[in-house]
């Protein structure tokens, strides 16, 4: 039998290439799985950076509006409504920290929600600052407003005082003084006595002195006469007048025409019989002031 003898390069082509096509796709399909996964591994660590990025960007967020909830805090005003247009502003921020945002579109939405808040804060410290330098100038005010109040009070107090003391000097200045005043006795004869048994009469004299400012016109005189057991003679229980806020008894009284100038006046009056042996005093009043005064006495014999 004869022997075969095969030789390699007597084989077709197609045999000898697709060896060859084999290892070169195999090496095409590694280096695309390599590709891959790097392109694999390249995405997630951007992922993770990206992640971390944003969870950094929301931490910051976070922080910057807790910050803020501080910052409106610190925001004093009496101005009720604006204190309650803080109030709700700083409600929006707590509600913001609440929602805590997990993707980038709610991040952007926050951060342009953080700057309009942050404008609005500070419009709310350019109007507190405001409000504040406004109460200052009006406490200043209200300040220099009440020293001079105090000032003017203080000028109406002594202005009163000095009123006071010219009313005071003018109603002392006013008084119709008495002068020459005298009293005696007198006997049937109209002359003068000092023995009781003789007296039928007392006659007071004095002259009204001449005063500008007083009050001119009618003026009614009371005359008081005091026994030496200080007793007033009077005929009549009812021959009251007032001083000083109280009702005294009177001796007798005249009614004169008083025109500013010095003018003498008498006063009589009767032997009633009440009269004693001894020391007297006679008081003569006007328009409620004791005018002068004047003593006599009286003997038995």
């Amino acid at each position: 039998m004869a022997e075969l003898n095969i030789n390699p390069a007597n084989l077709p082509e197609t045999k000898r290439s697709a060896p060859i096509g084999m290892i070169a796709l195999s090496i095409i399909l590694t280096a695309a799985l390599v590709f891959l996964v790097v392109q694999y591994f390249d995405q997630k660590n951007k992922m993770i950076e990206m992640e971390t990025a944003l969870n950094q960007e929301r931490d910051s967020l976070a922080n910057e509006l807790r910050l803020m909830i501080i910052a409106y805090d610190t925001l004093k005003t009496d101005n009720v409504s604006l204190k309650a247009e803080i109030e709700i502003q700083k409600q929006k921020i707590v509600k913001i920290l609440a929602e805590n945002a997990s993707n980038i579109q709610q991040i952007r939405k926050f951060k342009a929600e953080i700057s309009t808040m942050r404008d609005i804060m500070k419009s709310y410290i350019v109007q507190i600052d405001s409000l504040n330098t406004r109460n200052k100038i009006l406490v200043a005010e209200n300040t220099e407003i009440k020293q001079k109040i105090s000032v003017v009070e203080n000028v109406n107090t002594e202005l009163e005082k000095v009123k006071e003391e010219l009313t005071e000097k003018v109603e002392v200045a006013s008084v119709i003084q008495a002068k020459n005043i005298s009293a005696v006795a007198v006997n049937k004869r109209n002359k003068e006595t000092s023995r009781l048994s003789y007296m039928e009469k007392l006659r007071v004299g004095f002259t009204l002195r001449e005063n500008p400012i007083a009050e001119a016109g009618q003026k009614q005189i009371y005359m008081r006469v005091l026994r030496p057991d200080s007793l007033v003679i009077s005929t009549s229980s009812d021959n009251l007048f007032e001083y000083n806020g109280n009702q005294m008894i009177y001796s007798a009284t005249r009614t004169i025409d008083y025109m500013n100038q010095d003018i003498d006046v008498t006063i009589w009056l009767d032997n009633t019989g009440d009269f004693v042996a001894g020391n007297y005093s006679a008081e003569v009043f006007l328009d409620g002031v004791i005018i002068g005064k004047t003593t006599f006495m009286l003997t038995k014999r």
